[in-house]
């Protein structure tokens, strides 16, 4: 009954320092609350009387305990549940586009740099609550994975469903999978819209100029933020297909258009960056969070129980028990 009891008016319980004077009070003057009685034997009720006097304490403790109770009582306990509900009131639309050509496959991050974008991409995804997100994959084409949606199961389950196969062209279209993530986006009613688009080539493939598709953000508001992912030098990098299937690795030069990328983000209003390890990519991700806030509106509604009839109820049976052993049990010595 009283877990997480909070008290409305705790300056009552001073006065539980009063029980202390009540209790000296009561020893001194005990010889004056027993009646003097003169007989020339005590035989007949000796035990009685003694067993009595012993128990007679017991009405003071009734007392005392009904009174600490009625002064707890006076100090309001109670017990709140809080209930939260957040309304966002800048939400943000925000389409992560990811490319999935077999240089992603490359094992200068760990396991690989699909997966790594994957695992840090999810965390990302569980942090922004009051946004809507969606999902781009691009290689030689692009196309849309996950529409922006506000249910983030979908969009993470998404994202661990992303392996490289064969179905796309192979090659690095960036203006293909940045002018598809515009088509998700033009259209949103959100104050803020942003692109996350992740990279680790050059743009040779596709029908759509990176920066024609670029000028499409920027005609409708949308910023974009660039990553490339790669090392600096080399990088064991699939090289061929070997006759079981499996690729073949090889150690390859790292090749990233960094200057279409920078100029992308700074037309847009975003930012470059580059990841050359896990700790890199991860910190990246934590540093666009930080920089897209969603402004949220949280109401908090308090439901109070309170507690103190419980306790008078309990302070008046004691009372009255009191005065039923008083009036009884212990009429003839008192």
């Amino acid at each position: 009954m009283f877990n997480n009891v909070t008290f409305e008016n705790p300056e009552f319980f001073w006065l539980l320092l009063l029980l202390l004077p009540a209790i000296g009070w009561y020893f001194w003057k005990r010889h004056r609350q027993t009646a003097e009685l003169k007989i020339s034997s005590l035989g007949g009720f000796k035990a009685k009387s003694s067993i009595l006097a012993k128990l007679r304490p017991i009405l003071l403790v009734l007392r005392l305990l009904a009174l600490a109770l009625i002064i707890v009582a006076m100090a309001r306990p109670r017990t709140v549940d809080v209930s939260t509900r957040s309304s966002s009131t800048q939400g943000i639309d925000i389409i992560i586009a990811v490319d999935v050509s077999a240089s992603m496959l490359a094992r200068d991050l760990q396991p690989n740099r699909l997966d790594a974008t994957k695992e840090v991409a999810i965390e990302f995804v569980k942090g922004r609550p009051a946004d809507r997100l969606g999902l781009v994959l691009y290689a030689g084409e692009s196309y849309t994975k996950t529409p922006v949606t506000s249910d983030k199961g979908i969009v993470m389950r998404a994202l661990e469903e992303i392996e490289y196969n064969d179905i796309l062209e192979n090659g690095t279209a960036i203006g293909s999978g940045l002018a598809t993530s515009v088509n998700r986006l033009k259209d949103s009613e959100a104050k803020s819209k942003v692109i996350i688009l992740l990279t680790d080539g050059v743009n040779n493939s596709g029908f759509i100029d990176p920066k024609v598709a670029s000028e499409l953000a920027v005609e409708y508001g949308i910023k974009t933020y660039t990553i490339g992912v790669g090392s600096n030098g080399t990088a064991l990098s699939p090289i061929g297909i070997l006759p079981n299937g499996r690729f073949q690795y090889g150690n390859v030069q790292v090749e990233i258009d960094e200057e279409l990328l920078k100029q992308i983000a700074a037309d847009t209003g975003g930012k470059y960056f580059r990841a050359t390890n896990n700790e890199k990519l991860e910190e990246i991700y934590e540093e666009i969070d930080s920089l897209e806030k969603t402004e949220i509106e949280e109401f908090r509604y308090y439901n109070y129980d309170e507690k103190f009839r419980p306790l008078v109820l309990l302070a008046g049976a004691l009372l009255l028990f009191e005065i039923l052993l008083r009036y009884t049990l212990f009429r003839s010595f008192i």
